[in-house]
C-alpha cells in the first residue's frame, strides 16, 4: 500500500514539473514505408519510435514552455526506396501549425514536403544530434528543420522573435555535407529556405508572419475589420519581395501554405479591400489567379 502511494506521489510530482517545464514541440512524427517490399517492418517501427522521442523530448531550448504552449505540427516520412541495407531515400513532409488567439481554430504557418531527403539508419541505434558538429544527415535534417519550425513560430508572436532558431538552422546547413538537400547552389531545397530566411532583402517575409498572425489573425475574433485590415497590409510585403525576386523560394512556400486561408479571410470584408487583395495575390500567384476570384464571387 506504501510503495503504491509512494508510486502515485511520484507519478504526480513528475507531471506537476513537466507541466511547469515542458518539452517545446508536440509532434506527430510517423514514417510510412509502404513502398518498400518486404515482410520484416520492425526497422520502421523502431525509426518512427526513435523519432517521436528524438523530437518531442529533446530540449531544443532554453526556455521553459508549459504543456499547452508547446508548439504543434508533424512530421511524415516517406521511405519510397531502400538503396543499401543502411541506407534510405524519400521525402519528408514538415506541417507546423498555431492556435489563433480566443479561437478554437490553428492556423498552418508552414507545410512543405523536402524530396531531396536521403538517410542512414541502423535498427536500434542512438539519434546524436549537435548543432554545432555533423553526425548523420538524419538528425542534421531532423534538427534544422525543428529550428526553422522554431524560428517561424517565434516570429508570429514578436517580431523578429525567431533570429537566434535562424542562426541555429543555418548553423547546420552550412555544415552538413553537400548532397542535393543542402546543395548551397541549388534555389528550391533546404538551404536556399534558410538563405531566404535571414537575406535582409527577404525581411518583408519576416514582418508578414507578424503582422498576419499577432496584428491580424489574433485580433479579428474581437475586432474582425481591423484584423482582416492589417492582413491587407501584411499582404502588401509579399508583394514587395515578389516585385524584387518573383523567384524567392521562401515566398512561394509561404503563399502555398497560406492560400486557401487568405481566401477564407476575405469571405467577409468590402468590395474594395476584397478587390485590393485579390490584385495582390494574383500578381504574386498568377498560376493560381482563378482561386482568389472565389474572393471577388463571395464563395
Amino acid at each position: 500500500m506504501k510503495k503504491t502511494y509512494i508510486s502515485v506521489l511520484i507519478a504526480s510530482l513528475m507531471l506537476f514539473f513537466n507541466t511547469l517545464h515542458a518539452q517545446e514541440l508536440k509532434f506527430d512524427v510517423r514514417v510510412n514505408a509502404s513502398k518498400i517490399s518486404g515482410s520484416d517492418r520492425t526497422v520502421f517501427q523502431n525509426l518512427q519510435t526513435a523519432l517521436l522521442e528524438f523530437v518531442n523530448n529533446t530540449k531544443w531550448t532554453n526556455i521553459n514552455f508549459k504543456t499547452n504552449e508547446r508548439i504543434e505540427g508533424s512530421i511524415l516520412i516517406n521511405v519510397n526506396e531502400r538503396t543499401e541495407t543502411d541506407h534510405f531515400a524519400g521525402d519528408i513532409n514538415i506541417a507546423l501549425r498555431r492556435p489563433v488567439y480566443k479561437t478554437s481554430f490553428n492556423t498552418p504557418i508552414f507545410n512543405y514536403i523536402d524530396t531531396k531527403f536521403t538517410f542512414e539508419y541502423i535498427d536500434g541505434q542512438m539519434l546524436d544530434f549537435n548543432p554545432n558538429t555533423y553526425t548523420s544527415d538524419l538528425t542534421a535534417t531532423l534538427g534544422f528543420y525543428i529550428y526553422l519550425a522554431l524560428g517561424m513560430d517565434f516570429d508570429t508572436f514578436s517580431e523578429n522573435g525567431g533570429n537566434d532558431f535562424f542562426k541555429l538552422a543555418e548553423g547546420v546547413a552550412n555544415i552538413a555535407p553537400q548532397n542535393p538537400g543542402w546543395d548551397k547552389s541549388n534555389r528550391r531545397n533546404r538551404y536556399a529556405i534558410i538563405e531566404n530566411m535571414t537575406n535582409p532583402a527577404f525581411a518583408p517575409l519576416r514582418q508578414f508572419m507578424y503582422q498576419y498572425h499577432r496584428l491580424g489573425l489574433d485580433v479579428m475574433s474581437e475586432k474582425p475589420d481591423e484584423g482582416r485590415a492589417v492582413i491587407t497590409k501584411a499582404l502588401e510585403n509579399l508583394q514587395q519581395v515578389y516585385d524584387k525576386n518573383p523567384s524567392c523560394y521562401l515566398l512561394q512556400l509561404i503563399v502555398e501554405t497560406k492560400r486557401d486561408e487568405i481566401i477564407q479571410v476575405y469571405s467577409q470584408g468590402s468590395q474594395q479591400e476584397k478587390t485590393k487583395v485579390v490584385n495582390i495575390m494574383k500578381a504574386i500567384d498568377p498560376s493560381r489567379s482563378s482561386d482568389y476570384e472565389a474572393i471577388l464571387k463571395g464563395k
